[in-house]
């Protein structure tokens, strides 16, 4: 239910709340509850509704990269955008929705479903072709039941369903060739980047990056391109010294990840946001920084490091 909310909203802290919302309404409605439907529909029924209801009223979470293209040049640092111009995605910590260890083929369903690329692209499509696409590709619920879910006809589903496909595969191509944050190359990546930022070294991130890679961030608008971009950015803007920066491994979105902590004038290592990367066989091949140290306690982990 909470990676359902999750997918339809963008942001983990809104999922939690609309979770809370459709229990409470389930828990007033239960009792006109007639089983003609199955519990699970029509709990899911109250769950997308009041997604819907919610998503009427707030701005669409975006990622950097589904504002503008690619920067074009390096001769400034990434400016932030004003607060409140932009909405802007969130991660989700995997313990949040983890499946039964036992049940393989859930993992991976639950990993898959909520991958960044997945849940930023959907945030591309109007609300109800949004939750079509949802009941149908990633619920398996069949056209009939999300029309009685949605309280339309299955007509309306297999034609807003045949739009949102299209509409995703534009903003959201299906990206290939990702190892799972279980996988040893993909932990030794993440090793690879967390031990560049710590000690400094720019040539370390040059051996963990795909030629390709991107580079983006929250709050900011420009992101880059190209490996050769990303690290220009990042060993001129954000790397500083040794000891600047300190990181804890995670997982978020299916992703390996990792909390972020930036040392302070005082030198105490503050927490600064959350980190997820895109690792294949030949090297990371997305890179997304969440500046939001409020994201660091989300995940579990304390705002303040020892020295």
């Amino acid at each position: 239910m909470l990676a359902h909310c999750y997918r339809m909203v963008g942001s983990a802290h809104d999922a939690e709340d609309l979770v809370q919302e459709t229990y409470l309404r389930a828990w007033r409605s239960y009792s006109g509850f007639q089983a003609r439907a199955s519990l699970r529909t029509w709990l899911y029924a109250i769950a997308t509704n009041v997604c819907l209801s919610a998503s009427a009223a707030r701005p669409v979470r975006m990622l950097p990269s589904g504002l503008a293209g690619p920067a074009d040049g390096t001769d400034h640092p990434p400016g932030p955008v004003p607060p409140g111009e932009v909405s802007w995605l969130e991660p989700l910590p995997d313990a949040w929705i983890a499946p039964p260890a036992d049940d393989p083929a859930a993992v991976v369903v639950a990993r898959e479903t909520v991958r960044l690329a997945l849940v930023a692209g959907l945030q591309h499509l109007p609300a109800r072709q949004r939750a079509i696409l949802i009941l149908r590709d990633v619920l398996a619920f069949s056209a009939a039941e999300t029309a009685e879910v949605l309280g339309t006809t299955t007509a309306a589903v297999k034609s807003g369903l045949q739009r949102a496909r299209a509409r995703l595969d534009e903003v959201a191509p299906e990206p290939s060739g990702l190892l799972p944050p279980t996988d040893r190359r993909a932990r030794a990546l993440l090793d690879g980047y967390i031990a560049a930022f710590e000690h400094s070294d720019a040539r370390l991130l040059e051996q963990v990056l795909r030629t390709d890679a991107t580079l983006e961030a929250t709050p900011f608008r420009d992101w880059q391109s190209g490996r050769a971009m990303c690290l220009h950015v990042l060993d001129t803007y954000v790397l500083g010294a040794p000891g600047d920066w300190r990181m804890i491994a995670t997982t978020a979105n299916g992703h390996p990840a990792a909390a972020v902590y930036r040392r302070d004038r005082d030198g105490t290592p503050r927490a600064d946001g959350i980190v997820v990367l895109a690792p294949t066989a030949g090297g990371v091949s997305r890179v997304v920084k969440f500046h939001d140290p409020a994201l660091v306690a989300m995940f579990g982990f304390p705002d303040v490091l020892a020295p």
